[in-house]
């Protein structure tokens, strides 16, 4: 379904909002409200919702990653897990 089927004016969704938040259910495609015309807010399933989140997290921590190897900032592997593995034995003592 194209988001652009996915636009209602807020006037249904105050008439509508019980049907609409069942349909996210079933449906993926998030709802665009508009207010006189104009997109004002978005409705999606809150599962469709946690999952963006999850991305968009996991995007920026690619993003950290590549400016911090642009900038040098590489340990070795080896190295890496021996930190580790000195904090965890650390704090089991």
């Amino acid at each position: 379904m194209k988001l652009s089927e996915q636009v209602k004016p807020i006037s249904y969704l105050k008439a509508h909002a019980p049907e609409i938040i069942r349909t996210l259910k079933d449906n993926p495609q998030p709802v665009v409200i508009t207010l006189h015309g104009e997109a004002k807010a978005i409705l999606q399933d809150v599962g469709q919702y946690e999952e963006t989140q999850e991305t968009l997290a996991l995007l920026k921590v690619l993003a950290l990653t590549n400016r911090q190897v642009e900038e040098g900032k590489l340990r070795p592997a080896a190295e890496s897990f021996a930190r580790i593995r000195k904090r965890l034995k650390d704090s089991q003592s």
